[in-house]
């Protein structure tokens, strides 16, 4: 089966059409949000925080962080960005509380140093192991992202990001990336089965 982000790029991928599939999808939605909960887990927030949803789509992930009951440190505020303009006009079709930005994450993170408490990203970052041009390399568009990334969180600040590599090369290619950012990058596999692997904890130092 082959795997959407060795097709097309993103932000051709998700047109109209695949961005409604996407989001209509019982199927996805149920997937997306065990892996937000999961995500949201793993940061551990006490207290409604600032979020920043990093490839945000259609909002499935924002939902779910304007959703967060007290007792569960929310509710939380949050941005999206992504590179879809078709998954963002879903997520203003269905009127999710978030802002959103249309952007780039492997042109990096264009926020204020320090403007967040935490990140998430769920099944988005295998797609910069993709070069699109030969003068872009995957390596040089991990390292703006995630250094950006680094940036953008205040002191403390925890991001968790849920991807699917490919291979053992892009796993790699990714905790170093965001060790070298400056991340306490560790990585845990939850289901081998699918290759579910999420960054936990990737706590400033």
């Amino acid at each position: 089966m082959s795997r959407p982000e060795d097709n097309l790029p993103p932000d051709l991928f998700y047109n109209d059409v695949e961005s409604r599939k996407y989001t209509t999808s019982s199927r996805i939605r149920n997937i997306q949000a065990d892996m937000t909960h999961r995500a949201l887990e793993l940061l551990d927030l006490r207290e409604p925080s600032f979020i920043l949803d990093v490839g945000c789509g259609s909002g499935l992930s924002g939902e779910i962080l304007s959703n967060v009951e007290p007792e569960e440190g929310g509710p939380h505020t949050w941005v999206g960005m992504d590179i879809s303009s078709s998954m963002l006009a879903q997520a203003l079709e269905r009127d999710v509380e978030g802002d959103m930005l249309l952007a780039d994450i492997g042109q990096g993170v264009p926020f204020r140093p320090g403007s967040f408490d935490a990140a998430i990203s769920i099944s988005a970052i295998q797609w910069l192991c993709n070069a699109e041009t030969s003068d872009v390399s995957p390596e040089s568009r991990l390292k703006r992202f995630f250094d950006s990334l680094y940036a953008s969180l205040k002191r403390g600040g925890k991001a968790v990001c849920q991807f699917y590599p490919k291979n053992a090369q892009q796993r790699s290619m990714i905790s170093n990336a965001a060790i070298k950012a400056g991340f306490g990058a560790g990585i845990l596999e939850d289901d081998p089965e699918t290759k579910s692997v999420k960054l936990p904890k990737s706590m400033k130092s």
